[in-house]
Formats: structure tokens, C-alpha cells, sequence
């Protein structure tokens, strides 16, 4: 059997050929000495580095064997450039003829790769203000940025974020959850409170997905339907089930723009409604009473539990068992269902879970100075904590399955395309 050849390690000499620098970089090294940011040990190195590249350019320039005059060399032009690593004084060089274009640091570029770019993206998303990330730069990177460069640089994102909100979806949405978080924005001299739409998705393979975020100066079901037309204008044909919160003709609304689906009331917004005026010595007998009407087999068995629960609490409480039987419909939606469907739809803790990961970028801002920034910076908080939200639902494959049997050729066309 053939021996693998032993692959080459680099040595300190093919890194660094002149032996003085060669010394002087592991004499700091040992000392100490900071290795980024301004001064450090290898932004000095990729200093030399990047202007022994634009000479080697020049010089690969003048040998050009078409070029129809006799160029040569006419000094160098120097300006400071901006990298990852710290500060870089470049020194360009300069033809006589004017004809040479660096490619490496271009004549007007004042930055080295886009690395800086996504160190202030990410930064960014994760709740920095713009004066916060100039501190983290200059901090960590010897970076001197200015706000107008930051701002200029999440400002880029918009496009991105314009052509998110407008991309087609798939025809058929398994389950969409609908809720809303507030914010504090500046507007006309004043604080006003602003409302995100979220709408959060699970499509026919199980994979989870935020289908948009909507700016709205309050949460009304109006305002709602409004944007479930924009979910079926960018491809939305059926959705099987819609998860809500309370919202008054939130119910009315869907069934005007898909009126086959079915609507699921969040049963832990209504506990957390009907307990709300019960007295803290109550409240654990209370809520147990209640578990045994949403964890039923069966609808039949729901009715005879919440029976039950007016018989031992209507004389305290009696505004409880009519929210319940008001609501009854849209509360037990998820009973016709088996367990794995009914764990995934009866509650939207999903989307409140995606909120928490937006309030914990977001929470040690007082304002946004305008609607654009705290989109902005959603968008992006979304975008770098993908992993936390973007995950497939679980235990899919027998959801799936079911799904069919109920559904039937409603879902299965969509399946086989």
C-alpha cells in the first residue's frame, strides 16, 4: 500500500523571509504587543503585505507588452485605508501616463475587502446603536468609522429587506401564525408606539419560516387583512390553519381572504385573560381547572370539563365560563386534531418566541429615530440569529400524515408538485 506523502508545514521562513522581521515579530509577539488594531503586529505585516502587492501590480503594468508608449513609474500616492485588522497607510504607486488601475485598493476605495462591512453588519444585529459600534470598532480594531459610514452601511440592507418582503412564497402554508410586538419610534418631535406584524410560517415540508414583518401605527384586525392580501398577491393559494390571539374580528377577517381555513384562538392568551383578575390564593386551583377542558380527548369531554369548572368557580368568578363558551369554536378547533397537530397549533408561543429573540437585540433602545432604523434592524436581528427561529417542526413526518388524511387532495396537490 502506497505511502501518503506528509503535507508541508509552513515554517516561520517561508512566512516571513527577512530574517530582521522575522525577529522583530516574534520579539513582540513574546512581549506581548497587541496583534490587531492599530500598531499591532500583524497590521504592520499585512500593511507590507498589501503595498508589496500594489508595487508588484505596477510593476506587472509596465510590462504590459501591448502598451503603446514608453510608461514608467511616477511616485506614489499615499492615503489611509480601513481593514479588519486596524488602520493601513498605503503608499499606491503612480505611472506617468496615468494609465494604471490598482486593482487590490482602488484609486477612490478607502477600505481593505468588505470584511469591516459585515463586522458592522453583525454588530448591528445584535442590538449595538450606530454609536455603539464605532466603540466596538475602535475598540477591538483600531478602526476609526464614522456614523455616516455605519449608517451608510446598514443602509445598503434595505434592498435586501425590500426584496425579502416582496419575494413569492410557497403556494400552501401548513400553519401561519399572526401576532404583533410594539416598539417606541420618534416621529414629528414625538415618542409614538409602533406595531410589527409578524407572520410566522410552516410550510408543506415542516420548515419554518417569518413570511414578513409589516410597520403599522396599531394593531387592528383591518390592518391584518391587509396583509393576508399581500400573502396570497405574492403566492399564498391555501393556509390550513391560522393561530391568533384574541383580537376582536380577527376570526372575520381571515375568512374573508381564505375562507377555508381553519382558525385556532391561542388557548395560553385565554388562560392568561381569564386569570387575570383572580386573586393570587386561587390562581394555581384556577388554572388546574382549566387544564382540564384544553387537555380533553374530545370536545364532548372539553364541554362536560368547563360544566364543571362553572359549577365550583361561577360564584367568584363568574366572567370566566362565558369568555370560554363565547370562544368556544375557535378554543376547540384543535380537538379534531391528534396530539402532535394539537401541540403545534393550540398556542402562539412560536411567534413569541421569535419575539423574544427581536426584544433581546432590541431592549436596551428607548426609541428608533424612524420607522426605516427599527426595520432595519429587525431585519438583521432576524437574519444573524437564524438558528434560534429557522428550524423544522417537530416530529414532522407523522404530522404529515395526518395532514393528509384530513386534507385529502386540499394538501396532497400541493405534496406532488
Amino acid at each position: 500500500m502506497e505511502k501518503q506523502k506528509r503535507v508541508k508545514k509552513p515554517r516561520m521562513e517561508d512566512l516571513i523571509p527577512d530574517p530582521k522581521r522575522r525577529t522583530e515579530v516574534l520579539s513582540r509577539l513574546y512581549n506581548g504587543d497587541p496583534i490587531l488594531g492599530e500598531g499591532g503586529i500583524f497590521t504592520d505585516m499585512l500593511q507590507t503585505f498589501v503595498n508589496a502587492a500594489l508595487e508588484g501590480e505596477i510593476d506587472q503594468h509596465l510590462k504590459d507588452p501591448n502598451a503603446t508608449t514608453d510608461n514608467r513609474r511616477n511616485g506614489h500616492t499615499h492615503k489611509l485605508v480601513r481593514s479588519s485588522a486596524g488602520p493601513l497607510e498605503v503608499h499606491t504607486p503612480r505611472d506617468r501616463e496615468g494609465e494604471h488601475e490598482p486593482i487590490l485598493i482602488k484609486k477612490w476605495e478607502r477600505e481593505l475587502g468588505t470584511g469591516l462591512d459585515d463586522i458592522i453588519l453583525s454588530l448591528y444585529a445584535r442590538g449595538q446603536s450606530v454609536e455603539d459600534v464605532r466603540y466596538q470598532l475602535r475598540k477591538l480594531y483600531g478602526v476609526e468609522v464614522s456614523s455616516g459610514t455605519i449608517s451608510a452601511v446598514t443602509d445598503r440592507v434595505w434592498t435586501e429587506i425590500i426584496e425579502w418582503q416582496q419575494r413569492p412564497l410557497f403556494p400552501c402554508q401548513t400553519i401561519v401564525y399572526l401576532d404583533a410586538i410594539h416598539y417606541k419610534v420618534r416621529e414629528d418631535g414625538h415618542i409614538v408606539s409602533k406595531a410589527i406584524y409578524t407572520v410566522y410560517g410552516v410550510n408543506i415540508h415542516g420548515e419554518r419560516d417569518v413570511l414578513g414583518l409589516y410597520l403599522s401605527d396599531n394593531e387592528g384586525s383591518r390592518q391584518w387583512g391587509l396583509i393576508l392580501e399581500d400573502l396570497k398577491c405574492r403566492g399564498v393559494e391555501d393556509v390550513l390553519f391560522f393561530c391568533v390571539d384574541g383580537l376582536t374580528g380577527f376570526k372575520d377577517v381571515i375568512e374573508m381572504v381564505f375562507p377555508s381555513s381553519i382558525v385556532q384562538r391561542c388557548i395560553v392568551h385565554m388562560v392568561r385573560n381569564s386569570t387575570k383578575f383572580v386573586s393570587d390564593r386561587d390562581i394555581r386551583a384556577v388554572c388546574s381547572d382549566l387544564r382540564k377542558i384544553y387537555s380533553s380527548a374530545d370536545r364532548q369531554q372539553a364541554a362536560v370539563a368547563l360544566e364543571a369548572f362553572g359549577q365550583k368557580w361561577d360564584i367568584k368568578y363568574k366572567e370566566i365560563k362565558p369568555k370560554w363558551e363565547a370562544n368556544w369554536e375557535e378554543l376547540m378547533a384543535f380537538m379534531d386534531f391528534g396530539s402532535n397537530i394539537r401541540r403545534m397549533i393550540y398556542t402562539t408561543n412560536p411567534v413569541e418566541a421569535l419575539h423574544r429573540v427581536m426584544r433581546k437585540v432590541t431592549k436596551t433602545k428607548g426609541a428608533w429615530v424612524n420607522d426605516k432604523g427599527l426595520l432595519k434592524q429587525l431585519y438583521l436581528a432576524l437574519k444573524y440569529n437564524e438558528k434560534s427561529w429557522k428550524k423544522n417542526a417537530f416530529n414532522w413526518m407523522p404530522i404529515h400524515r395526518e395532514l393528509i388524511d384530513k386534507f385529502g387532495n386540499r394538501y396532497a396537490q400541493y405534496v406532488i408538485q
